[in-house]
């Protein structure tokens, strides 16, 4: 008997749809007013930030220890009266935090593809970069302010630990806003990936971690 092979078998495969210049739908890379976003976060991304972050929580560690050390290790510790501008370089430094998290609002979930439109707006970036700026600037006045006052980094111990800790701080913000500028390039490119805004975005809000914490102990210990 003769065998009869069947060769009408079809396999099905997802229709695809296009728009614009070709691609898939609303997501295809032709559409000059959408940007992409990679979906996934590679591990390294997320392992060195938070290698990084132990790395400065250690230092910092080491100066906390410092200052409470030499603080009972001699007569000459005096009282420092910290400049009113701190108040409000810390108002800003958490509204920056505030504004990089709207403009992670409109990010694609995790669920989304590996290509997606953005409904982020850009102006929540450079908010952000512009509040880091005015930090900066608020810490930098901050120094002057003791200046004014003929205090200066060897005047006495409080000074000493107040000009390192504030400046070590600002010189990782500095840092934190190069990272901001990089992001921004990417956004405005359409070559953002998810891994390198939320390694940008941990870094950042650590940063206001960190400096609540400064401040706190140089309105105790100083």
């Amino acid at each position: 008997m003769p065998v009869i092979v069947d060769d009408t078998r079809q396999v099905n495969a997802p229709a695809r749809l296009t728009h614009g210049r070709g691609g898939y739908g609303p997501f295809s890379p032709g559409n000059d007013r959408l940007h992409t976003l990679e979906g996934s976060s590679p591990p390294p991304a997320n392992t060195a930030i938070w290698v990084g972050i132990a790395a400065i929580v250690m230092m910092f560690a080491g100066f906390t220890s410092a200052l409470v050390v030499r603080q009972g290790a001699g007569m000459d510790w005096q009282h420092l009266a910290l400049p009113p501008i701190l108040l409000f370089n810390t108002i800003v430094l958490l509204a920056s935090s505030v504004t990089l998290e709207l403009f992670r609002r409109g990010l694609p979930s995790r669920s989304t593809g590996a290509l997606a439109s953005l409904q982020a707006k850009p102006y929540w970036l450079y908010g952000t970069l512009a509040l880091g700026l005015v930090f900066v600037i608020g810490q930098y006045q901050a120094w002057l302010a003791l200046n004014r006052e003929g205090l200066y980094v060897s005047t006495n111990p409080n000074c000493s630990f107040f000009y390192v800790l504030t400046g070590v701080h600002a010189a990782h913000v500095l840092g934190g806003l190069g990272g901001l500028v990089y992001i921004i390039m990417k956004f405005r490119s359409r070559q953002l990936r998810r891994s390198a805004f939320s390694t940008a975005a941990t870094y950042w809000h650590f940063m206001d971690v960190l400096w609540i914490y400064l401040l706190a102990l140089l309105w105790l210990k100083l």
